[in-house]
């Protein structure tokens, strides 16, 4: 789906083509190359992983970014552009393949090089100049990679912890969520014999009333969790007169496991290993933020005149 969508180089004939006769909005164009590239609506509406722009926008506009800075487009007011001169012949010639490789001759584009070299493209990853992913792409790539190596990280640290500390993680977690609201005792770990198959507790309300019973199962990543520790589970909420429980394991569950939740009703969410670590990574636990970095961009409206 995603490999359907043309490079931001791929799209650089299309770009200049759509200008050829007449200034272009550049969201005019995204659309227009859309509809002739025939893309569903489904690729159309494939979002990057911040979720802050669809693939296809982001491919067109640094297509448009990227021949402006070669000179062969410039920008008439926000959000418009047309060809220059040279861009006027350069879509004249189809013996062109329009690509990075082909914008390194122009000496604007190779001063533009020299200034994000050091920049945006090499802040977290290395890229070759011919790289098919535009700059947001191989940050946010860079970025995916940093957190599949902290998501192991976290769940093998996890998986070494002792039983008692992995369930004051959960409850910890759960807080951060928002789980028990500021109460400073919303949450606690009760981890004790005659606890009847219940880790923990999370009170949803400052006097207790609508309460959230937890079971934590520390699991070697090849030790599933199956149809019958859910039913297990089932048993212990029902004792306590419970109608909300989590099941979290460091590990997977079963397809069984999960057909068996979802047959007992919606009273039962259940958190796996890679799900687990993924919300540790966004709600701050057993992880530190390293560093922030602040991308600026170019804002064309500032420099616009007249």
């Amino acid at each position: 789906m995603l490999s359907d969508i043309p490079t931001y180089q791929q799209l650089m004939r299309p770009v200049l083509e759509a200008a050829k006769q007449t200034p272009r909005k550049i969201s005019d164009v995204v659309e227009e190359i859309s509809d002739n590239l025939r893309l569903s609506e489904e690729q159309r509406n494939i979002l990057l992983p911040s979720g802050k722009q669809t693939v296809i926008a982001n491919r067109v506009h640094w297509a448009r970014s990227y021949l402006k800075q070669a000179g062969l487009v410039k920008n008439t007011q926000r959000g418009w552009f047309e060809l220059t001169s040279i861009g006027r012949k350069v879509v004249e010639d189809h013996t062109v393949k329009l690509n990075t490789r082909y914008l390194e001759q122009f000496e604007e584009f190779q001063e533009f090089r020299q200034r994000s070299g050091k920049a945006v493209e090499s802040l977290l990853v290395e890229a070759p100049s011919d790289s098919p992913e535009t700059p947001d792409e191989q940050i946010e790539v860079a970025f995916g990679r940093w957190n599949k190596t902290l998501s192991s990280d976290l769940l093998q640290a996890t998986q070494n912890a002792s039983p008692v500390f992995f369930e004051n993680l959960i409850v910890e977690l759960l807080i951060a969520m928002g789980y028990g609201g500021t109460s400073e005792d919303a949450g606690r770990a009760l981890g004790k014999s005659g606890d009847n198959g219940i880790d923990g507790v999370i009170d949803q309300d400052p006097l207790g009333v609508d309460q959230v019973y937890i079971q934590a199962k520390r699991y070697a990543s090849s030790n599933a969790v199956g149809s019958g520790d859910i039913r297990d589970f089932f048993g212990a909420l029902s004792i306590h007169k419970a109608t909300k429980g989590i099941f979290v394991t460091t590990s997977y569950f079963t397809p069984s496991a999960t057909e068996t939740a979802k047959a007992l009703g919606s009273r039962i969410v259940l958190l796996d290993g890679v799900r687990l670590t993924k919300l540790m990574i966004s709600y701050g636990v057993g992880c530190r933020e390293k560093s922030t970095i602040k991308l600026m961009e170019l804002d064309d409206a500032f420099f616009e005149e007249g």
